[in-house]
């Protein structure tokens, strides 16, 4: 938990640099200035103290691809190189691997997506393949995931362009003719990534749920997979706790009915949670992600309304 705390902290004190700054207003335009110019130099003279640091270990011989590749997966470190332009991947690179982080979760719901551009105007173009079914929080895929592993790992990404597929008879992700209504009604929300208590007692085909980030979510293990859903079933919507999961007749290995306890709906876990009973019903997916050993869930938390 080392990594995720420093990285805590680290947004934490930004949002105190900012907040002192804002505050030295009070003082006038000139302290503003002042003040702004002070932290302007000290980052400068830092920047200038780690570059000097990577020249002298490359110099040395030591600064090899693999403790690059060390320093750009550590976030903290990461996130100082790309504050003074030292980062030893391009955007693109950048991009790429964001997007190979989410594949898993986007592939545990039968997508996938493809980096068509980073233009020089900082504007990504994706192409977002596979089903979903017609999963209507397929939106939430996209802003939650997506958009959130890009922006972490390019922050200097403009915006985020996504095309149709090729036309194969099949229908996209997220279907882009109904994504930027879906995004606008849900721009009142944030997501927050929220880490899991340690799942590794939960054993394959088996399934818990659990508070987190004030929202209830099932979490389920088929295989070496895991599978979240917020905890309500759709049909019923009462809680989803004390839910069995089951192998349907006659499919393969690996695939798994999840039962209501209360009304005995359906689901298909590892198709976005449709229901077997009802085509229009399916569970709510919740984007889950394995970073550095820590499993964590997005929420979506209200963003307040300024009268």
């Amino acid at each position: 938990m080392g990594e995720v705390e420093g990285t805590e902290q680290l947004r934490v004190t930004g949002e105190r640099i900012d907040a002192l700054l804002d505050a030295s207003g009070s003082g006038g335009v000139v302290a503003r200035e002042r003040a702004e110019e002070l932290v302007r130099l000290v980052a400068d003279l830092y920047g200038a103290g780690l570059e000097r640091v990577l020249d002298i270990t490359y110099d040395a011989g030591h600064l090899t691809d693999d403790v690059l590749a060390a320093l750009a997966a550590d976030d903290l470190v990461a996130s100082l190189l790309l504050v003074h332009g030292l980062h030893p991947y391009d955007v693109t690179q950048r991009v790429e691997q964001a997007l190979v982080s989410v594949r898993p979760y986007l592939g545990s719901h039968g997508g996938d997506v493809e980096l068509l551009e980073v233009s020089d105007e900082g504007t990504v173009r994706l192409r977002l393949l596979g089903s979903c079914d017609g999963c209507p929080s397929s939106s939430v895929t996209l802003k939650l995931a997506v958009e959130g592993a890009i922006e972490a790992a390019a922050p200097e990404v403009t915006s985020i362009e996504v095309e149709d597929a090729e036309p194969s008879g099949a229908e996209t992700l997220i279907p882009v003719s109904s994504l930027r209504s879906r995004l606008d009604e849900t721009a009142m929300t944030m997501a927050s990534w929220e880490p899991l208590p340690d799942l590794a007692g939960l054993a394959a085909g088996a399934l818990i749920t659990l508070e987190v980030g004030g929202t209830r979510v099932l979490v389920c293990r088929l295989g070496h997979e895991l599978f979240a859903y917020a905890d309500r079933c759709a049909r019923c919507e009462e809680s989803l706790d004390g839910a069995a999961l089951s192998r349907r007749l006659g499919a393969a290995v690996g695939e798994a009915v999840l039962r209501c306890p209360a009304c005995r709906a359906h689901y298909d876990v590892r198709r976005a949670g449709a229901c077997l009973d009802d085509e229009t019903l399916h569970l709510v997916p919740v984007p889950l992600l394995t970073e550095g050993g820590v499993t964590s869930v997005a929420v979506s938390v209200p963003v307040p309304v300024s009268a």
